[in-house]
């Protein structure tokens, strides 16, 4: 009998060189570039972060640090080292590829920035070039390892272009031994720590150069440790112990404001907090239930001039003042009136038509609020004035303007909105969570994948679509009761569809589509980047639409399910990820009689 063998191309290295002296270059690159940070890279501190003393590195040389010390840590657990293999339980080439590239990028932009600001390379120290000549030699020998998975049959597997993106791809990650339930948690909390040290610090950077340098290696490092098979492994901890990862990340949220000295970063993070609620708000409605909302900003106004109306403000035409509660109701139950208002005879519309007619409704919301001035309507609003002078907020004796301290710790006006916010959010996400997993999250789901397939099942689509345009009205007009106490005032201008400053319409769909629809993380982490790179990146406001459609474009071509992503969208976008069915064995009998039959 004739069998047929199927052959795999061999994992082919960009640069072709023996792998053992690849590995050994690598991990010379790797420490020459770490020691290099140790000296002097600019001789005078008019570059921010003094990279002038000796012995102690500052600033971006902590960066290139720690992007050479990963590095070298990776290229070593190669060698099979005994205590390091758990550092790859993917791939064990690639994200050396990965972390040598973002070192190198970090080091160069460092030294171009030194070039550009101070005028020449003449400005350069020893140590600049010994980081900058490692950090080149280490991607030249990290190209040179072999890939961790064959090329792909598909395209031209002989271009270096094809050789390159397959040298950045790795295998899934090997079955983790079973651990005991306490070190499993103990990761759980080791991990929540970090990020909350790695978010904290780059919000706390302190100037452009900085920060875009902590954006590279931040980038770098976290694709590199998802190749290295790590992030699906706390992955997998933190889906089995769902309520354990809910609790430390309410924990590390907590303690964030206490890791923050300027009043302006802690008032960024009370703004993290307020864009990411409506985000998952919005969540309900395009990632659960499939309904795409073009006017979801109203709804946070609706809850923002609500309260504000109702909040004491010398300029509110009404001129009452509610206890917060009070205030928090109205602004909600004002949302979800709308919400209902405004669905219940356009929910029967489907696709582009329904974004039509929701953006359509955002619009005539601004407008509606700018002309209640007392001249084009009533006297409502005060027009394009806004409501201003909201006082804040006095909730069981503590006044939410003043500084309070708490263990040694002292906490500003911001930093208290933010505590209030996070309350807010861990509701937010309650209600997300209770109902994505419910009968009726399931039902929203199947009319999002086939309205006509889920009516058809016997499912009211239009109550439960209406029940989740109400709900997300809902919970951004809660969101928008503490926007109003944060910001002083409300005006017209911030519930934009577009505009420079988010929240607005379009920046909130594009945080739930970056962070991953249908998610509880996701829109979190896509509102958090969102809010937070322009927040930094003040010389790029003029751009933010043209940066930020440039990468959505990107992020639908390399990575469409999003950021942080289920199972069911990483199937749908990337079939060739499924496992493959394995063809059934035929018994010895069967192969006995094919045998017979032959002869």
């Amino acid at each position: 009998m004739t069998t047929h063998t199927t052959t795999t191309p061999p994992a082919s290295a960009l640069i072709p060189m023996p792998a053992s002296a690849a590995r050994i270059v690598t991990t010379a690159g790797a420490a020459v570039t770490l020691a290099g940070t140790f000296l002097a890279w600019t001789w005078t501190d008019q570059f921010p972060g003094d990279l002038t003393v000796t012995g102690y590195p500052g600033g971006l040389q902590v960066l290139t640090l720690i992007g050479a010390a990963l590095t070298l840590l990776l290229t070593l657990s190669g060698y099979g080292i005994r205590g390091l293999d758990w550092l790859t339980p993917g791939g064990t080439n690639s994200p050396v590829r990965l972390l040598a590239l973002g070192t190198f990028g970090t080091t160069a932009y460092t030294i171009g920035a030194i070039t550009y600001d101070l005028g020449g390379v003449v400005n350069l120290e020893p140590g600049a070039w010994v980081s900058g000549i490692g950090s080149l030699i280490a991607v030249i020998a990290a190209h040179g390892l072999p890939a961790d998975q064959p090329l792909p049959d598909t395209g031209n597997p002989d271009s270096a272009w094809q050789r390159f993106r397959n040298g950045l791809a790795a295998p899934s990650a090997r079955r983790a031994k079973p651990l005991p339930a306490w070190a499993e948690i103990l990761i759980i909390a080791i991990t929540f720590g970090i990020g909350l040290y790695v978010f904290a610090y780059g919000v706390d950077t302190d100037y452009t150069e900085l920060f875009i340098g902590f954006l590279i290696t931040a980038a770098f490092a976290f694709t590199a440790l998802n190749r290295a098979g790590l992030i699906s492994r706390i992955t997998a901890l933190t889906s089995k112990h769902r309520n354990i990862t809910l609790t430390a990340a309410l924990v590390a949220a907590v303690c964030f404001p206490f890791t923050q000295q300027k009043e302006e970063y802690a008032l960024i993070g009370a703004n993290i907090l307020i864009f990411a609620t409506v985000a998952l708000g919005l969540n309900v409605v395009v990632g659960l239930a499939g309904l795409l909302d073009l006017g979801y900003v109203a709804f946070l106004g609706v809850g923002a001039y609500a309260a504000a109306l109702v909040s004491g403000s010398t300029m509110s035409a009404i001129g009452v003042e509610f206890p917060f509660w009070a205030a928090v109701l109205t602004g909600a139950g004002a949302s979800l009136i709308f919400g209902v208002l405004i669905g219940a005879p356009t929910l029967r519309l489907r696709g582009d038509y329904l974004a039509i007619v929701t953006l359509g409704f955002g619009e005539i919301f601004r407008l509606t609020v700018n002309n209640l001035n007392g001249n084009s309507g009533p006297d409502l609003t005060n027009g394009s004035q806004g409501i201003p002078s909201i006082p804040d907020l006095n909730l069981f004796g503590i006044d939410f303007g003043l500084k309070h301290d708490i263990g040694g710790f002292t906490l500003g006006r911001s930093a208290n909105y933010y505590l209030l916010m996070l309350v807010f959010t861990a509701v937010v996400v309650l209600v997300f969570r209770r109902s994505g997993e419910s009968r009726i999250g399931r039902a929203w789901v199947a009319i999002r994948e086939d309205e006509t397939a889920a009516t058809a099942m016997g499912i009211n689509a239009f109550r439960l679509k209406l029940l989740a345009f109400a709900l997300g009205a809902t919970l951004a007009g809660l969101a928008g009761t503490v926007q109003s106490h944060v910001n002083y005032t409300v005006t017209p201008e911030q519930y934009q569809f577009a505009g420079s400053v988010p929240p607005n319409s379009a920046f909130l769909l594009a945080a739930v589509i970056l962070g991953g629809m249908g998610t509880l993380s996701g829109p979190l982490v896509g509102a958090a980047l969102l809010y937070l790179i322009p927040a930094k990146l003040q010389f790029m406001q003029d751009y933010q639409l043209f940066l930020f459609g440039i990468a959505l474009i990107l992020l639908m071509r390399l990575r469409p399910e999003g950021l942080v992503a289920d199972r069911r969208k990483q199937l749908e976008f990337h079939e060739t990820d499924q496992l493959d069915v394995p063809e059934p064995r035929k018994s010895d009998d069967v192969d006995a009689g094919i045998a017979k039959a032959g002869a």
